[in-house]
């Protein structure tokens, strides 16, 4: 049982396009549970999010998630990122092609996916590659995380 959950709100009221986009990129992923707004249209808000996701429950890759369709009151910022630690550059550049849509976001490993959410995607032993300031100077310089290259700057 996880003890934090982390809970993403869509402002463009793409939640459900989102969570199948993710459990596609993510191997050992699944979608728990999906609650939709009624449509019934009781007020205003009602009206405009009838058929929405009021709550979902999903786990990517393990990781359990909630997420909702909440209207544009709230957006991702690049305060919150997931990391996700890769075994190699294969799978660095895996992640990288399916998740990283916005160039000008991307730096250091950091990656903006097309739906807002900002990722880093860095080798497993990303402490170890930048032990020197050649290494973090090398790193600086990079939008994806090119391992050979950090392993060459001592």
């Amino acid at each position: 049982m996880n003890k934090i959950v982390p809970s993403l709100w869509f402002a463009d009221n793409n939640c459900e396009e989102a969570i199948n986009y993710y459990i596609d990129v993510f191997p050992n992923s699944k979608i728990d549970e999906i609650n939709y707004y009624p449509d019934e249209k009781l007020d205003e808000h009602f009206e405009e999010m009838a058929g929405k996701i009021l709550t979902a429950v999903f786990h990517l890759n393990g990781q359990k998630f909630m997420a909702l369709d909440g209207g544009p009151y709230f957006r991702f910022n690049e305060a919150i990122s997931f990391t996700i630690e890769c075994a190699d550059q294969d799978e660095i550049d895996y992640y990288w092609e399916k998740l990283s849509h916005v160039a000008e976001s991307e730096q250091c490993g950091w990656a903006k996916d097309r739906f807002g959410m900002s990722w880093q995607i860095v080798p497993e032993n990303m402490g170890e590659l930048t032990q020197t300031p050649y290494q973090i100077q090398a790193m600086m310089k990079m939008k994806k995380i090119n391992i050979a290259e950090l392993k060459a700057a001592k």
